[in-house]
């Protein structure tokens, strides 16, 4: 099973990329594009959905990328630049590394350890999935948190930049991956090249037959670099991503659908249905949206050079006005999950990155109790 997806993939090139533009500059950078906002009227969210005083659970992190909860609550959170994966008690209490990949390149532009999930039957396989640059390419493995990882996709193209990396269990049981362009748009309208896609897999590597082409591991295509996913309570998958110059996007993820890339940034022109618009979009100033999570009627919408939590309502398959959180407040916000219980967003800065004006604290991992 494995197998054909390696010839899926087969594809892709290894070879890496000399440095080019990331996906967000300095903090103080302005765009030379006016602002767009592409919404639709939608309810402002529950009052349940207001924000409590945010609680710093730990300190002094290397760029935390990665989180994941395991069935006791407690958290995953894997560092981009160390390799390491790191417990957290759910209430509180000092980091603890639990697994360090030798394989992570940790020393390449945007790569490294990045995306974490935790298997949906982790109480009987105990299997925890990581998306990270290797020496050669970018990969997906699994591996219990005592055990030796096993690969189950390579090949995808590595580059400085670009590198996508999200992990995400769906309501259908299967993973999904977001891959990014590695500077070279023409690998997100490839189907056979799996750069610039959301890709979806089941759990032991192989593809599953209702994949929009059979026997390819693409969901959806046309993506320059996704790095936000989650499902709303209807069972919609949303998706932030990152724009060139001019616009970043909130989408609204179909099977098959191709988001135009790079031929469309932001709301373009649909070339008679052939792209699919996004629901929002921002100036890159704005945002440099990364981490992306659902709760409460809303999306929640983690802004790297924006330096805030953006609040989105959701109503059924249209998104409300955006509204700007935290501003400011912790710098560069990088992943945002829901506690398992509903509760609270877990938020991790990216301050320690090369772009970020890092405190002593930095970087910290967040709880944000919803009030």
């Amino acid at each position: 099973m494995r197998r054909s997806l390696a010839l899926i993939l087969a594809a892709a090139a290894l070879a890496l990329v000399a440095c080019g533009g990331g996906d967000d500059g300095p903090a103080d950078a302005t765009d030379t594009q006016p602002a767009e906002t592409s919404t639709q009227p939608a309810e402002s969210g529950s009052a349940s959905a207001r924000l409590g005083k945010p609680e710093v659970v730990a300190t002094g992190l290397q760029v935390p990328w990665g989180l994941a909860f395991l069935p006791d609550g407690d958290l995953l959170v894997g560092e981009r630049t160390t390799g390491r994966i790191l417990r957290v008690p759910k209430d509180g209490g000092k980091p603890v590394v639990v697994k360090e990949l030798a394989g992570v390149d940790k020393d390449i532009g945007e790569g490294g350890l990045l995306g974490l999930a935790v298997s949906p039957d982790y109480a009987n396989d105990k299997q925890v999935y990581a998306y990270y640059t290797g020496a050669q390419d970018n990969r997906v493995v699994h591996f219990s948190l005592d055990g030796d990882e096993q690969p189950i996709v390579t090949g995808i193209y590595r580059s400085t930049n670009h590198d996508g990396g999200r992990l995400a269990f769906g309501p259908d049981g299967k993973l999904y991956i977001t891959t990014g362009d590695g500077l070279e748009g023409s690998r997100s309208q490839d189907p056979a090249n799996p750069g610039g896609k959301i890709l979806r897999i089941n759990p032991d590597g192989s593809i599953p037959d209702d994949n929009p082409v059979k026997g390819n591991p693409y969901w959806t295509l046309g993506h320059r670099n996704v790095q936000g996913l989650d499902w709303d309570d209807d069972g919609r998958l949303w998706a932030s991503e990152f724009g060139e110059n001019t616009f970043d996007e909130v989408n609204l993820i179909q099977k098959g659908n191709n988001y135009g890339w790079p031929a469309v940034e932001g709301k373009g022109d649909t070339q008679g249905g052939k792209y699919t618009n996004p629901l929002v979009t921002w100036p890159t100033a704005e945002a440099s949206p990364s981490g992306l999570a659902y709760a409460r009627g809303n999306l929640w919408v983690g802004a790297l050079r924006g330096q805030r939590l953006w609040r989105i309502p959701v109503d059924g398959d249209r998104l409300g006005q955006p509204e700007s959180l935290l501003e400011g407040e912790f710098g560069r916000i990088r992943t945002v999950a829901v506690d398992p219980s509903g509760d609270a967003l877990w938020l991790t800065t990216s301050n320690r990155d090369g772009r970020g004006d890092p405190s002593e604290d930095d970087d910290r991992l967040i709880r944000v109790p919803f009030a």
